[in-house]
């Protein structure tokens, strides 16, 4: 190109480059590059610790999303149950979007059906201070350990 010298090239890595370079310095070319390697059925060109990391990753992913769902959801239901005279639609709507969540969560991950009670667990601790924050109420005044059924959770009717 007329008007560029070489230092405006751009640095580009050759294709004989390790994949651990690639993974650290572009992760997205690095994973297009895995598939492929998959999909050929070239298993000894697969980075293979790093692929394990990531599939790992996904897991974890898909767990944190339901810790989440069920974080904003138990929040909520805290609120609803000790402010009645504060209840409104919105949180109404976020309670059921959070269900609707969760149930999509759980659909696609069926796998995660055993770990429930530590996520809601984890879950609870962290919905039980967000709701003494936001009520102004004392954080004892929210029981320490979950005070819903996974019934209660999932399909308890709400009344304005």
């Amino acid at each position: 190109m007329a008007g560029r010298n070489s230092s405006d090239d751009i640095d580009l890595a050759p294709t004989d480059t390790p994949a651990r370079a690639d993974y650290d310095h572009d992760i997205y070319s690095w994973s297009l590059e895995q598939a492929r390697l998959v999909r050929e059925g070239r298993w000894d060109a697969v980075d293979r610790a790093n692929v394990a990391e990531e599939i790992e990753s996904l897991g974890r992913t898909e767990f944190n999303k339901l810790e989440s769902a069920l974080r904003v959801l138990l929040m909520h239901m805290l609120k609803w149950d000790h402010q009645p005279e504060r209840r409104t639609r919105s949180w109404a709507l976020t309670i059921d979007t959070q269900r609707l969540e969760i149930e999509d969560v759980l659909g696609d991950n069926p796998g995660l059906r055993p770990r429930l009670d530590e996520a809601v667990g984890r879950a609870y601790r962290k919905a039980r201070n967000e709701a003494a924050t936001e009520t102004g109420l004392e954080r004892s005044l929210f029981p320490e350990q979950c005070p819903y059924s996974w019934a209660d959770i999932v399909s308890r009717s709400l009344t304005l």
